[in-house]
């Protein structure tokens, strides 16, 4: 079966990456958004998209099996590295139609596309330690 996304994005090292804009308009075709960003990320900025799927980064091995395989992916993070990762272990257990959100939600923001954001939800502090909501 041919990768949907083949011949769009970059293609680095096997793995697909769509610009934000790029990974918009397939999302606006159908595209499920695997969102990999935990909890207090989501809380405050979400992707607004048709179809996203939520699976944390530190339990995302014991909820591999939510994920649709026959639906085409489109794996999220805040800057596209862990999601690059989570690509490639997906490919190896047989997803096709799968592609990498290159820069994540920092580059979705820059460059103005759709997001959901809670203010509320958003994190303060000095250090990581000290972050809370306000």
């Amino acid at each position: 079966m041919k990768n949907i996304f083949e011949g769009k994005g970059l293609l680095i090292r096997g793995v697909i990456h769509l610009s934000p804009r790029e990974a918009y308009d397939e999302a606006r075709k159908g595209a499920l958004f695997l969102d990999i960003r935990e909890e207090y990320d989501t809380d405050y900025k979400k992707f607004d998209v048709p179809g996203v799927l939520y699976c944390p980064y530190h339990c995302f091995s014991e909820n591999r099996e939510r994920i649709p395989k026959d639906d085409p992916l489109i794996v999220a993070d805040t800057t596209g590295q862990r999601s690059k990762e989570i690509v490639g272990s997906l490919m190896k257990d047989g997803f096709q139609n799968i592609a990498n959100l290159n820069g994540g939600m920092m580059d979705w923001e820059r460059d103005g596309l759709p997001m959901v954001v809670d203010k509320n939800a958003e994190l303060h502090g000095q250090c990581v330690c000290r972050l809370r909501r306000k």
